[in-house]
């Protein structure tokens, strides 16, 4: 559950941010579904009648599987889905989909975010296709990107942003930045997520991942003192270093308290 860096990859090419797709498979995922078993299961159950099963079975390969069966994030966000409103439940979907893929990851960070605090309100397919070369100049990805896969990654990245609401869902090649906040339930269940696969108090605030919503470690910090008046966590400070005192004893705790506040 580290932040290390992994290479680029084209992975998105086979569906953006695919949130009414991700429910559906998540409403007939059972814990220990192999992708090539919940393929299966997919075509069985009817709810993809325009889907063909070669595009099914790419979706799940390289979308649901690598997002939500690989971290073993599925059995959790299955619940919630149900419940939470799409905007936060979305987020859950980003940070899963960004923990796949680098590529987007540092997109949102040092091209979007990067944009918003310099106080422009819109950014552009060219944006993200000079983000793309300079990645793939700086040996970013496994193997040298041609001109079109370049620019085809270049609107993965904007459509997968929009699919988030990060961007504006129109089709120009300007987007409005849309302003994104970190809801309590994504900061609660994350910050679990990291402690639980063993990582310090210390590390979770610092981890990458929280950028995103454009935070800092201070912001955090903030953050986390803030949902504990709800009594899900305890958090101490003592110059830079904190200590939390954690509520929960797993996930299913965790997931519990979510659906039921």
């Amino acid at each position: 559950m580290s932040d290390k860096k992994k290479f680029y990859t084209t992975q998105l090419q086979a569906g953006l941010g695919l949130i009414e797709e991700t429910k559906s498979l998540l409403s007939i995922y059972e814990p220990g579904l192999t992708s090539s078993q919940l393929h299966e299961k997919a075509l069985e159950s009817g709810l993809f009648p325009m889907v063909s099963a070669r595009r099914l079975r790419n979706i799940i390969t390289e979308c649901f599987t690598p997002r939500y069966i690989k971290p073993d994030s599925a059995k959790y966000l299955k619940p919630i889905s149900q419940v939470l409103p799409a905007s936060t439940f979305n987020q859950f979907l980003l940070v899963f989909t960004s923990l796949a893929n680098q590529i987007l990851f540092d997109f949102i960070i040092e091209v979007y975010w990067n944009k918003y605090s310099g106080g422009r309100d819109t950014l552009s397919t060219s944006n993200a296709k000079d983000f793309v070369t300079n990645a793939v100049n700086e040996g970013k990805t496994q193997s040298v990107w041609s001109e079109t896969t370049i620019r085809r990654v270049s609107s993965y990245l904007i459509g997968c942003c929009a699919d988030y609401g990060l961007l504006s869902s129109n089709r120009s090649s300007e987007r409005q930045i849309q302003s994104i906040r970190l809801q309590e339930h994504t900061l609660l269940f994350f910050s679990y997520w990291f402690h639980l696969h063993g990582m310090g108090d210390n590390s979770i605030i610092n981890h990458s991942i929280w950028k995103i919503f454009g935070l800092e470690p201070g912001d955090v910090r903030e953050e986390l003192k803030r949902i504990s008046k709800k009594g899900w966590l305890i958090v101490q400070t003592a110059g830079d270093v904190t200590r939390i005192s954690w509520s929960f004893n797993n996930l299913e705790e965790v997931t519990n308290v979510i659906i039921e506040s």
